[in-house]
């Protein structure tokens, strides 16, 4: 695989790590991570997208940048991962560039509220496993995925998950490695991811991101998305369930897909990087402008 060249963005005394890859001229993707993964976890995915001529910009979100983990759960409200991005896309593809936005769990809901919210920054959406937040709060009361995501409560506890997962002294914990490895992780993948979040400020960081949806203040749902929108879920999800993604489709106004890969586990960008690229590669040039 070609090998990313590092570089980093910055925003109120924070600084990202990107990964980018493909040529400079290459149009613009933004790859948005989820938990607990980093950039490095859309390397395969990236690999195909600049082989096809795209420039991939995949940044270590808030948390996981060693030089972006403020403290306290407020600073992990969604709106300010949806600011970072921005500022990752103004200072690496330019203050008025309109970038392909591509993102997985996590990142997925930044990925939603970016283009809802900015849409004059965003040609078109690819959104992977997860739906839209509205959608996914709603499926959280009305379907199963209540008991699905048991996990996001037990996140909101202090210290205690911190303790759960934490290396001890080795190179990654163990437990986070079977608990990934159960989800349908690869032990390579899992090993990876659990190895990002050693350092106890990057755990805390990562599990602050579930905190943080807690404290969100009320305010406006978000707008319809109107920007060319793909949505990508698997089967093998353990995490989000079949009902959560029956109403993506409310929440989007402009031209939509749906793609469903079968066999699947969450980790979508792992273990099936081909066929997803293929299908953003395929969205992408279904709406060229």
């Amino acid at each position: 695989m070609l090998n990313a060249t590092v570089r980093t963005a910055s925003r109120d005394g924070l600084t990202f790590d990107v990964r980018e890859l493909g040529p400079p001229g290459g149009d613009p993707v933004l790859l948005l991570h989820g938990f607990p993964q980093r950039g490095d976890s859309w390397h395969a995915v990236a690999t195909r997208l600049s082989e096809a001529g795209f420039r991939t910009l995949a940044p270590d979100q808030r948390g996981y940048s060693p030089g972006a983990r403020p403290s306290g759960r407020r600073a992990y409200r969604l709106g300010e991962m949806v600011a970072d991005a921005l500022a990752v896309v103004d200072q690496l593809a330019g203050p008025d560039a309109r970038v392909h936005v591509v993102g997985h769990d996590w990142g997925a809901a930044v990925a939603w509220r970016l283009a809802a919210r900015h849409a004059d920054r965003v040609r078109t959406l690819t959104a992977v496993s997860v739906p839209p937040p509205g959608a996914y709060l709603r499926s959280l009361f009305t379907t199963r995925q209540g008991l699905a995501s048991w996990y996001v409560y037990a996140f909101q506890l202090p210290w205690l998950p911190e303790r759960l997962f934490s290396a001890r002294g080795g190179p990654f914990s163990r437990r986070l490695v079977a608990v990934l490895r159960r989800t349908g992780q690869s032990r390579e993948a899992a090993e990876r991811d659990a190895a990002g979040v050693a350092d106890p400020a990057a755990l805390t960081g990562a599990i602050n991101w579930y905190r943080g949806a807690f404290s969100e203040p009320p305010g406006d749902p978000d707008p319809p998305v109107r920007v060319p929108t793909l949505f990508v879920w698997s089967d093998g999800d353990t995490a989000l369930t079949r009902q959560s993604t029956e109403l993506v489709h409310e929440h989007v106004a402009g031209p939509f897909r749906y793609a469903e890969l079968r066999g699947v586990s969450h980790w979508i960008p792992d273990a099936a990087p081909d066929q997803l690229a293929e299908l953003v590669l395929e969205h992408v040039a279904e709406h060229p402008g």
